[in-house]
């Protein structure tokens, strides 16, 4: 139960932090996006702010030794810069400059206006089980030894 309710917490600090800053209008977006009109730079701020969040954040919880609710760290090891995620990356951020909304402020945007990003969040949700089809298919799959 205590899980579930810092969950629940967690994530509306998220969302109203997203609220706060003007993050769940996809104008702030385009308007950041628009390098040679009126540029707009608070996104630039918010995502600043993320990021010495989450530095400071990473650091605090890496001298715990396992998690809150798990048995231990799942560190990617992966680090090598290869087309799937180029391709990935460039998916996502097409996807965010035609919406304006990437997936939390999508997701945060529900509980305000439902029926102006519902479509774009059940498009976002498809688009993640047609991408999760196409990366876990025989071809993906590692051949097995034996």
């Amino acid at each position: 139960m205590f899980r579930v309710v810092s969950l629940l917490l967690i994530g509306g600090l998220f969302g109203l932090g997203l609220a706060i800053s003007g993050m769940l209008n996809p104008a702030k977006v385009a308007g950041f996006l628009d390098l040679f009109g009126v540029w707009d730079p608070s996104l630039a701020f918010v995502m600043g702010g993320g990021v010495i969040a989450n530095f400071i954040g990473h650091r605090v919880v890496m001298r715990r030794p396992s998690p809150v609710f798990g048995a231990g760290f799942r560190i990617p090891t992966n680090s090598r810069i290869d087309g799937r995620l180029l391709s990935g990356a460039a998916l996502f951020g097409i996807g965010w400059g035609l919406g304006g909304l990437c997936p939390g402020p999508a997701v945060a945007s529900l509980a305000m206006a439902p029926a102006e990003v519902g479509l774009f969040v059940l498009m976002m949700l498809a688009g993640l089980a047609v991408g999760r089809m196409l990366t876990s298919g025989p071809a993906r799959r590692p051949a097995q030894q034996g």
